[in-house]
């Protein structure tokens, strides 16, 4: 009898183990909640807050529009960032995207990223304003006069970026380092319109950007 009993309660010690790891194993559900839980991968370089940090080279994201984030941690992912060798960010960030391995952990991260208050980092530029504004006509066609970007033509708001950072996504596009996978076609369209652009320029034209917040 007690031999039985013994079993009978081993049996139901192993089902509860079970059923506590089949629990573990189902992410929440998604949204707000899983999307903070998720962040906290991503706070130790983004900030709590997701102010970024320029020594890293972590930029803020905080506020921006869930379709972007979505967007580029799709594209870490899918090797359109993130893969080549002369954009060491790129490389750091692509194994975090890759861990968003579970359906709905993008969108809930991005969900969550993009309710957090908008941060729009101070200049550390120093590039002509005036002279950016002429260049900054061929970019309005997809980021638009102000800057706040177009969903449909997947144009970010170039106004909440970071200058560093818009600088160094410039070079990557008209190096190489980004914009070149065919399937990339917005990324394509992109480093078109950074080929004849010198560092000077680009300085120029992020200094414009920074006027139109």
């Amino acid at each position: 009898m007690m031999a039985r009993l013994r079993t009978v309660k081993r049996s139901v010690i192993a089902l509860l183990v079970v059923g506590a790891a089949a629990c573990d194993a189902t992410p929440p559900p998604v949204g707000m909640e899983r999307g903070e839980e998720l962040f906290e991968t991503c706070a130790p370089c983004h900030g709590d807050a997701a102010a970024g940090d320029p020594k890293i080279a972590a930029p803020a994201i905080a506020g921006l529009p869930q379709w972007y984030i979505q967007e580029q941690l799709a594209g870490f992912q899918g090797g359109f960032r993130g893969r080549h060798a002369d954009d060491l960010p790129g490389l750091r960030m692509r194994p975090m995207a890759v861990t968003l391995n579970r359906e709905g952990d993008i969108e809930s991260v991005a969900e969550y990223v993009a309710s957090l208050d908008p941060v729009f980092p101070a200049s550390t530029l120093h590039g002509n304003a005036g002279a950016g504004a002429n260049s900054y006509i061929v970019c309005v066609a997809c980021h638009g006069a102000d800057g706040l970007g177009n969903p449909d033509l997947h144009a970010p708001p170039i106004v909440q970026l970071d200058d560093w950072y818009l600088l160094a996504q410039l070079r990557n596009y008209k190096s190489g380092a980004r914009g070149t996978a065919p399937a990339d076609v917005w990324g394509t369209t992109m480093r078109v319109n950074t080929l004849a652009m010198d560092d000077q320029a680009m300085q120029n034209v992020i200094a414009y950007v920074q006027t139109l917040r």
